[in-house]
């Protein structure tokens, strides 16, 4: 949880199991951002438009919509097709972040630099703060 006195109201981050059973457990309008995190496979895709059709009916607010494990231009693409007209990030398949994993460590700690690394930290700057 992030303090109030950063941001001027209490932040809580979770993250929530796979699938949108939890979305549909929610009372309607008490999330303000919802990150919705797709692989670019057939599956995962069509569990994040279910997502994201389930966060406009209810109210959601803000949806970012996140690409995990993105290796070229044709995974970009099958996501971009599948979420058109949303913004997307795009997080590359990075193995430092797999190596930081298997040491039990933060990827920010030992690879901030890194392309997934950096890819991730963008996911902040598309949320509205001012909104929440």
């Amino acid at each position: 949880m992030l303090g109030s006195a950063q941001f001027g109201s209490t932040i809580v981050i979770a993250d929530l199991e796979a699938g949108i059973g939890t979305l549909t457990r929610l009372p309607v309008k008490t999330v303000d951002v919802v990150v919705i995190v797709v692989e670019p496979t057939p599956r995962s895709i069509d569990v994040g438009q279910r997502a994201l059709e389930l966060a406009g009916e209810r109210g959601r607010g803000q949806v970012v919509v996140v690409a995990n494990r993105v290796l070229d231009t044709a995974d970009a693409g099958r996501v971009a097709a599948a979420f058109p007209g949303r913004e997307l990030v795009l997080v590359p398949l990075d193995p430092a972040i797999a190596d930081a994993d298997r040491m039990g460590q933060s990827p920010l700690d030992t690879a901030p630099d890194s392309p997934g690394v950096q890819a991730l930290l963008s996911v902040a700057d598309r949320i509205d703060f001012s909104a929440v």
